[in-house]
């Protein structure tokens, strides 16, 4: 690691803690040349993944996007950061397990729904009315009675 302040590679870690999913750790750094404190956090690389678009395209996975459309769905909402951050890390463990390292678009939206249905209800219906892209006023109707209907199992 370089320093922020000096750029030397000298340091030493001084704390170190495990997030509460487990996914990261969080260490707390002393430069050994200006002593100035710093943070870093660790966590696993994962092979590259790929999403297949709609209309056949193959992209590279962006997890920035994923973030992006959550934090639009959840703002002014009692969602805090680190749900969405464990529901975006579950997604991907899962969509790996499931289809490896070529994903399907509509499987990450669907999965995306599904957790989202369960966090809160507000946030589902603002991703759901762009990720399904309603025409009319009577599809969003229909979602937002789907929502409040019980789940079967």
């Amino acid at each position: 690691m370089r320093c922020p302040k000096c750029a030397s590679t000298l340091d030493k870690v001084i704390d170190s803690r495990i997030s509460k999913d487990g996914t990261t750790i969080r260490r707390r750094r002393e430069c050994m040349n200006c002593a100035h404190r710093f943070s870093t956090t660790e966590q696993i690389l994962r092979d590259c993944l790929y999403v297949t678009k709609r209309d056949g395209r193959r992209e590279d996975f962006d997890k920035a996007k994923i973030f992006n459309s959550l934090r639009r769905a959840c703002q002014k909402r009692p969602v805090d950061a680190e749900q969405v951050n464990m529901l975006v890390e579950d997604m991907i463990d899962e969509l790996e397990n499931e289809y490896g390292i070529e994903v399907p678009s509509t499987a990450i939206g669907d999965m995306l729904l599904n957790k989202l249905k369960d966090i809160d209800a507000i946030a589902y219906i603002r991703f759901a009315s762009v990720y399904k892209d309603f025409s009319n006023l009577d599809e969003f109707l229909d979602e937002i009675g789907a929502l409040n209907q019980p789940h079967v199992l």
